[in-house]
């Protein structure tokens, strides 16, 4: 079930709750950077890639949607014995079934590819923002230029 929870709703930090429960800070730490991804995305959507804020924004939540798949790798990969060790310490649980592992594929499937698309869209747009300080350097210099010819 945390695989599950981790896979879907991994980005919100549900998986940590249903974990270590209601007490746990760090879940309740997950949202707040995956809203203001979301906030990045929705300016992407309503104000053009040209929205700088909109730049910085969106791989926030791109990070985000990846921890949750690792999360899900981890908990769908651990061994019985060692999550019941960690988790369920003094209950023997009964066996899993192949359904975590089936989880921690899909997240590896989907979060690799949410995690390529991250660091794409993030190194596209510093490299972006970088020529656009040069051209506007150049631009002022030709201007300047201009400006001292008779």
């Amino acid at each position: 079930m945390a695989a599950w929870l981790a896979l879907l709703l991994g980005a919100v930090g549900v998986h940590r709750l249903y974990v270590y429960g209601k007490s746990d800070w760090l879940a309740w730490l997950h949202p707040l950077p995956t809203a203001i991804g979301l906030l990045g995305l929705q300016r992407l959507l309503q104000l053009g890639q040209d929205d700088r804020l909109a730049w910085l924004l969106i791989p926030l939540l791109g990070l985000m949607l990846s921890q949750g798949m690792l999360c899900a790798i981890v908990y769908g990969l651990t061994p019985d014995a060692s999550w019941d060790a960690r988790h369920n310490p003094g209950l023997i649980g009964t066996p899993t079934s192949w359904s975590p592992v089936f989880a921690a594929g899909t997240a590896l499937l989907v979060g690799g590819g949410i995690l390529m698309g991250t660091i794409a869209y993030g190194g596209q747009k510093f490299f972006e923002w970088q020529l656009d300080g040069e051209r506007a350097a150049e631009a002022a210099a030709r201007q300047n230029n201009s400006q001292l010819k008779p």
